[in-house]
């Protein structure tokens, strides 16, 4: 077997191991109202789109998140709906963090990566392009 192989083989591995990670936060995120879920479903759709096609198949397919996550695939789409539910969570997660015990330094930083995370979800499409 020559090198090549041998990392396609590999990195194969590694993109299926990950999207399989980020399909079980996913469901974690499901349960927890403060952890998103549809964003661990677009990265594990992206992880099984360059490994798996039957793993593909599967999440594009599923009978809640498939419709999202094809129109995320086709157009980069996040419905109205996915942005409030991600706002709501940030928020709720935020007022969480500040009454932890975490170093303010971490509270700034999640703090800008959340406004981060909501323009660029502002900025994306909320629905498909009309032909």
């Amino acid at each position: 077997m020559n090198i090549k192989a041998v990392f396609i083989c590999y990195k194969n591995l590694w993109f299926k191991a990950l999207g399989l990670i980020l399909v079980a936060l996913g469901i974690i995120g499901i349960v927890l109202p403060v952890m998103p879920t549809t964003i661990f479903f677009i990265l594990a759709l992206t992880c099984f789109t360059r490994s798996s096609p039957a793993l593909e198949q599967w999440l594009l397919n599923h009978p809640r998140y498939g419709a999202t996550l094809q129109q995320w695939q086709a157009h980069k789409v996040v419905p109205v709906k996915a942005k409030c539910y991600a706002a709501i969570g940030m928020l709720i997660g935020f007022i969480f963090l500040q009454y932890s015990a975490a170093p303010i330094w971490v509270i700034y930083l999640v703090a800008v990566i959340e406004v981060l995370v909501m323009i660029y979800l502002i900025l994306r499409p909320s629905s498909p392009p009309k032909h």
